[in-house]
């Protein structure tokens, strides 16, 4: 477990959370749907039974504060790729660094990877920002519904190639 100057903890997951993790996400993921007029999007649509299969076969991270899980994250590697995703954080607390303390767990939690990717709504300013800050570049672009696009952003975990030297 690391705890934040801020008191705000960051540890794995257990199954135990996983209701409360599901409750937040789809608290968090009600902004992406608002935005792109979409209710449909996976992550509010997903089951408990669901989210509970994916301890299965990644991490999921968590973020507390006093004992309430704000944060969360879900991680997986495969064929030495970092796959990072559903990274949510409570509304209220959305911009006091959470965000960025996840993802940088979730990049240690792959270990040793060439890179890492993950992807947000391409209407979802705040979270480009975000992943631009932390050194993350758009790959592609992939269309999910008539109202929503995603953007997928890699970054490599050799810091001395730039993105496209890397893919």
């Amino acid at each position: 477990m690391i705890t934040s100057p801020s008191g705000i903890t960051f540890s794995h997951a257990e199954r135990e959370d996983a209701s409360a993790i599901l409750e937040l996400q789809k608290l968090a993921y009600r902004s992406e749907a608002i935005l792109n007029n979409d209710f449909s999007i996976p992550p509010l649509l997903q089951t408990i039974e669901e989210l509970l299969l994916e301890f299965d076969h990644q991490s999921v991270l968590k973020a507390e504060q006093g004992g309430r899980i704000v944060g969360s994250v879900r991680v997986r590697v495969s064929n030495g790729v970092g796959y990072i995703g559903r990274l949510i954080v409570h509304p209220d607390l959305q911009g006091m660094g959470i965000g960025s303390g996840l993802l940088r767990q979730a990049e240690m939690a792959c270990g040793e990877v060439a890179y890492w990717e993950l992807f947000t709504g391409a209407k979802s300013e705040r979270n480009l920002r975000l992943y631009r800050r932390h050194g993350y570049a758009q790959h592609h672009m992939e269309t999910l519904s008539g109202t929503l696009d995603l953007v997928f952003m890699r970054k490599s975990a050799n810091p001395a190639l730039s993105t496209d030297q890397t893919f």
